[in-house]
Parts: structure tokens; sequence; C-alpha cells
């Protein structure tokens, strides 16, 4: 593996697949960097529906790895390390990790999101012993229980109908009087009789011993407190991205997301964004790899002069 290449992508969810598979075969030297698995966030989705050329569906994981498969075909080098930092040096972009430093004429960022934590007491101390992030992986440790979803978007609809695969009651709460989430999804965990919600509700504090055990509610309305008994928590109240090693480097808006044109160009030359990590992302695969597709096209342009 050299340390120089003609384009450097950081992320490895489905913009950053798509514009490896697109720089690969336009022939540019192009190294993907990826701190998790490859796929990002889309890995924890059991079945992704809604993703053109798969009519039965297709799970998360495996679509990360055809995408991934496509584009090794073509030559981009993937490395298993995390972007800590971002230079510019002249005509080259280096890109700093924690397997060395690494330079291009031209980087596409596309790290994507994180899920957000609640920020309550008991959260942090409770994660891994109840407080999850992610159904797929950890809905099976909950089999007959009673466990919560924290969300109204489509991800934790989404959340609350993989568990009732598992738990025998799931309960919503969510701190509005109606969901965020699409029409077909509220339709489905309407219509499933294991979910019960629980409105205009915030979730102020978790407790338990050596696991979870019960969490402190409090209605936004009438401010009335109350328990609720669960052996677990699942948070699903939206994503932040990844993108507190560009600070000082790229323009950001106050969430922290990556102001982009048409052309996904950033306002640094040679340094593009792509997916959930841009600002007015639609935060769909399909969405994201198009952004790929789209900075990797004007990326090679960008070399190319």
């Amino acid at each position: 593996m050299t340390n120089e290449y003609e384009v450097i992508i950081i992320g490895g969810g489905p913009a950053g697949l798509s514009a490896g598979l697109y720089t690969s075969r336009a022939r540019l030297r192009s190294l993907l960097i990826e701190k998790g698995p490859l796929g990002g966030l889309i890995t924890n989705a059991e079945l992704i529906e809604n993703y053109p050329g798969f009519p039965q569906g297709i799970s998360g994981m495996e679509l990360g790895q055809l995408i991934h498969q496509q584009a090794a075909k073509y030559g981009l080098e993937t490395l298993a390390a995390e972007a800590t930092a971002l230079e510019l040096q002249g005509e080259k972009r280096v890109v700093i990790t924690t397997q060395g430093k690494f330079s291009a004429r031209a980087v596409i960022i596309a790290s994507g999101s994180e899920r957000r934590k609640l920020g309550i007491a008991g959260e942090a101390e409770f994660t891994g012993r109840g407080v999850s992030y992610c159904a797929t992986c950890d809905g099976p440790f909950f089999k007959e229980s009673t466990v919560a979803v924290v969300g109204g978007g489509d991800a934790a609809i989404t959340e609350a109908l993989q568990l009732v695969k598992f738990a025998s009651r799931v309960k919503l709460i969510h701190h509005r009087k109606e969901l965020r989430a699409s029409r077909i999804l509220q339709e489905k965990a309407l219509a499933e009789p294991k979910i019960e919600f629980i409105w205009d509700t915030k979730v102020v504090g978790i407790e338990g011993r050596d696991k979870v055990k019960r969490l402190n509610l409090s209605n936004v309305v009438t401010g009335e407190k109350a328990t609720l008994e669960v052996a677990g928590v699942f948070v699903a109240i939206g994503l932040k991205p990844n993108t507190d090693y560009l600070k000082g480097i790229l323009p950001l808006d106050e969430a922290g997301y990556i102001v982009t044109n048409e052309k996904m160009e950033t306002r640094v030359p040679g340094v593009f964004a792509a997916g959930d990590v841009r600002l007015n992302s639609a935060r769909q695969a399909i969405t994201a790899a198009g952004d790929g597709a789209t900075a990797a096209v004007y990326a090679r342009k960008f070399v190319s002069q």
C-alpha cells in the first residue's frame, strides 16, 4: 500500500463505496478509509426494501458487501482506520488516520453519521447493559421481555418493528403527539399489537443495578413524572454527522453538516462531500449512492485538470 493516491474516500457506507466504484472504474488510484464495517449504518438494517434492483429486499450487510466487491474488482483499495484530521498542503490533501498519513489530489468525505445520545443520567453507565442503539444487533437479548424505544421517526419505528420479533412488549416513547415516520412505517407500527405508544413524554433518567431496570419519564405537557419498568431501552432520536475532525478546515452548518453545491463540491477545491454527512441529504441509501457517484465524477474532472 502506497501513501499517495489520486483520490481518497473517507467512509465506507453507500456514498463512499459508490464513489470508490466510480473513481476506480475511471482508473484513478483510489483509497477508501473506513473505521467500521463496510456498508456503514446500513449494516444494522436487517432488510432494506426500497433499494432499486432488489424487489424482495436485501440486508444492509449484504448490500454493503456487494457494492464493495464491485468496487474492489476495479482496484479500489481499503484501509481499516479512523480519519482524525484533514490538512491542506498546496495541491495535496493529506488525510491523517490512526494508521498513518495518506495524501491525494482529491478527497471525498462520506463519513456518514452516528446515533445521537439522549444525554441523560444512566445512559452512558448502562450502555451495553440494557441501553442500545441497534435493535438488529441487540434485539435477541430481550426475548419475552418488555423494552422501550425512544423516538418517533423512521429509525425509531424500524427499531420497534424489529424488536417485536423478540420482546413481549415494546413501549415506544415519543415527545410529541404524532409520529414523524413515513406513512407506511406508521401503518405497520399502529397495526402491531405488541407496540404501545407513550405520547408527549421524554425519558429523563435510566436506573438499574447490574443492568437497566426502569426509566424515569416526564410528560412534556403536564409535567407529570412516572417510571416505566423495562429490561432495555433502544435510543433512535436522530443522527449526528461525523465531522468533528473537519472543524476549522471545511465550512459546516450549525449541526455539523458539510455545505456542498450540486456537484458535491465544498468551498475547498479538491474536497467533496457525499451522503448523510452533507447538508440537506435525504439520508437514504439510494441518494447516498447517487451523491457518491456525483462526487466521483467531479473529483475525476478535478484530478485531470
